[in-house]
């Protein structure tokens, strides 16, 4: 025989599976990254005692100021994120939420992402240089150029490689910085030919490039609505399509002359 639940126990029934499901979605993984701000480096000095930019077979020029590219710190690929891991960075300006698959998008291994990020970053290395010296007429000379960074993967760098070594080379062309004494970050790939390409997170760049001292920012133009949605107070931000435009802006910048586009 049955016996009749009261009121006040069939609501405590039904609402086990309730808070069941809650629990559930609470804790279970999600396929989500939190990313925050990362380190800059400057690509005119050293990191970690190593230059970043050695150039032979040419003479270089010191430089004064900094030009700094930016980097993000996500979550490892492996991360438990949870349901309150996402609504907590949702409401936070200095973390974002981001698809798993748009940060680690090479693989499910730690290894696997790893060596993916390693040979991307490679290839920004090689391309920046192309773009560079093709940018000064001077991809027929005999001139070789390393770049070492350590701890840092992706082509994301590719644009601050390429004006780093422009700076080495040339400067501003008639005898000046490019950076005119300013620190400098910014963050964007770069082809062969000189295009900037798009990269993500620009919004958690500004905060690091902002941090680390940097009063301008080049971002890829397209990422412009996204950098100036969490702009610190006293970063500029100048929108870039390619190699050229950003050397044309930044010498603008330091003579006080010509136009230099915003967002």
């Amino acid at each position: 025989m049955l016996s009749r639940l009261t009121r006040s126990q069939a609501l405590a029934v039904c609402a086990l599976p309730v808070v069941g499901l809650i629990a559930t979605a609470v804790f279970a993984p999600l396929p989500f990254s939190v990313a925050q701000p990362g380190m800059t480096a400057n690509v005119l000095g050293d990191d970690q005692g190593t230059p970043v930019i050695t150039i032979s077979g040419a003479p270089t020029r010191d430089t004064s100021g900094q030009l700094r590219m930016t980097t993000i710190e996500a979550t490892n690929p492996d991360a438990h994120i949870s349901l309150g891991d996402v609504i907590d960075a949702w409401w936070r300006t200095d973390q974002a939420v981001m698809p798993r698959d748009a940060v680690y998008p090479s693989g499910d291994s730690v290894k696997e992402i790893e060596r993916h990020n390693e040979a991307q970053m490679r290839q920004s290395q090689d391309e920046a240089t192309r773009a560079a010296l093709t940018y000064l007429d001077r991809g027929d000379e005999n001139i070789k150029v390393d770049l070492e960074l350590a701890d840092v993967g992706g082509p994301s760098a590719g644009l601050l490689f390429s004006l780093g070594i422009v700076d080495k080379l040339d400067g501003d062309g008639s005898g000046g910085d490019l950076t005119g004494g300013r620190t400098i970050a910014g963050t964007g790939t770069i082809d062969a030919d000189g295009t900037v390409g798009a990269v993500g997170g620009v919004a958690l760049k500004t905060q690091a490039a902002r941090r680390d001292g940097a009063t301008v920012f080049l971002v890829p133009r397209a990422e412009c609505s996204d950098a100036k949605s969490e702009l610190p107070k006293g970063l500029r931000l100048i929108p870039v399509t390619t190699l050229k435009g950003a050397v044309d802006s930044l010498v603008n910048l330091e003579k006080g002359t010509g136009s230099v586009p915003s967002c």
